[in-house]
């Protein structure tokens, strides 16, 4: 199987990713991005404050399968959490500035070093985190219901659910 991540900070030395971060760089656009709180499988849905559409850095590669097939994928590249993403998660997507995309896909760019600065947590006050019912949780759920608001959960069931990032 393909890994779906990779860690920002071990990004230009790995060798399942090494050579896709010199010269095999994407864009995912998404309006938002879902994780799980570690904890109590919370499902919460991240987007910017504004509602708008962003990149998430990614990665690219063809594999060679035992069977001799190729197979195409690509990893989202993940950093430390910003202060919205933290009491939710250890990691978080490189979210990148509309300005960035460009220089993240220009295949000129090839030094690891110089696309490291990219790769930093998103700043928090820019971003809106919203706990979600548990009908996220399920893949055969495919509807805007998946969206809604989780009901209130009391401080004393999970005082980390006390918090809201609105």
């Amino acid at each position: 199987d393909a890994p779906i991540n990779a860690r920002a900070e071990t990004l230009a030395e790995r060798p399942s990713f090494r050579d896709a971060f010199r010269g095999r760089r994407c864009l995912i656009p998404v309006s938002g991005f879902f994780e799980w709180h570690a904890r109590s499988r919370q499902p919460w849905l991240f987007r910017r404050r504004d509602e708008a559409p962003f990149c998430l850095a990614a990665v690219w590669e063809i594999w060679r399968s035992p069977d001799g097939s190729h197979l195409e994928s690509c990893a989202v590249i993940t950093t430390a959490p910003n202060a919205v993403m933290a009491p939710i998660h250890h990691r978080m997507p490189v979210i990148l500035r509309e300005e960035d995309c460009e220089r993240w896909l220009d295949p000129r760019v090839r030094d690891p070093a110089s696309l490291a600065r990219l790769l930093q947590p998103h700043p928090g006050d820019e971003m809106h985190a919203q706990a979600l019912d548990s009908r996220v949780n399920h893949v055969a759920n495919d509807d805007p219901a998946c969206l809604a608001p989780a009901a209130p959960i009391s401080p004393r069931e999970d005082p980390q659910f006390s918090l809201r990032f609105d």
